[in-house]
């Protein structure tokens, strides 16, 4: 017997879309790759340049600024000389594990299909 699917609802694009506001905020071109690399643990503003070294300095900053103002980075700043900033998942960015995971999967699945060189930066 088939399993009978549950209509689904069409998306407004206009404000009420689920899909539409986790890509607001997951969005943009390094926010993935960031939220990917803090899944490890916390890390250093200069860690995270050297694994996104295509990302001008701004860009990085601007994304960090982004992501923690929607509550899915910690920022913790350490009073000490030369300044000491590091990052790290809040509970809220932690719980995008199995979502950035299966992007991680179904990239490596399209780039095998296609005969797409996969990247050794991720």
């Amino acid at each position: 017997m088939r399993k009978r699917l549950e209509k689904k609802q069409p998306c407004q694009p206009a404000g009420g879309c689920p899909v539409e506001v986790t890509l607001s905020i997951i969005g943009g071109k390094w926010k993935g790759i960031i939220l990917y690399e803090l899944l490890d643990g916390t890390k250093r503003f200069q860690v995270l340049r050297r694994a996104l070294p295509t990302a001008t300095q701004k860009m990085l900053t601007l994304q960090l600024r982004e992501l923690e103002n929607d509550g899915l980075i910690h920022r913790e700043v350490y009073p000490q000389i030369p300044p000491k900033v590091e990052y790290s998942l809040t509970p809220l960015g932690t719980s995008l594990e199995a979502l950035i995971m299966e992007m991680k999967k179904w990239g490596e699945q399209f780039l095998a299909e296609n005969h797409l060189p996969q990247s050794t930066e991720i």
